[in-house]
């Protein structure tokens, strides 16, 4: 699994090195084998439309390009959510992280599956739930 780019995006990088960071994390992890299961993240709207829109689509845009399977937005209903973050706000709780668990179970289990059924990257399909 791998997730960047929210402390980039809140420090504001620019979308291109996030997006180049991004892809060649990807690249190496497939370099030696190895099956990627992207993670979305989502910014807060106080960053503006054009960066956090594009932030996102940095994400969907490389999944789309490498056909890696994808999880848009993986902290969806635990982002902003108190009684499941730190006191930072930011850094999911125990019950967070269980919350996030649960969520990528299915879509993890589902490349893992494909791993051991001797699937190529190719044969997955472009988005997991």
């Amino acid at each position: 699994m791998i997730e960047l780019g929210g402390n980039d995006g809140l420090r504001g990088i620019p979308l291109a090195t996030i997006a180049q960071n991004l892809r060649a994390i990807v690249a190496k992890v497939q370099a030696h084998g190895a099956r990627v299961l992207l993670l979305g993240m989502r910014l807060p709207p106080s960053y503006g439309a054009d960066y956090t829109l594009g932030f996102a689509a940095i994400y969907t845009e490389l999944a789309e390009a490498l056909q890696l399977p994808f999880v848009p937005f993986f902290m969806e209903e635990v982002a902003g959510v108190p009684e499941l973050n730190l006191a930072d706000g930011l850094h999911p709780a125990r019950e967070g992280q269980a919350r996030l668990a649960d969520k990528l179970a299915a879509p993890l289990t589902r490349l893992l599956g494909e791993v051991r059924a001797g699937a190529t990257p190719h044969d997955a399909g472009a988005i997991a739930d």
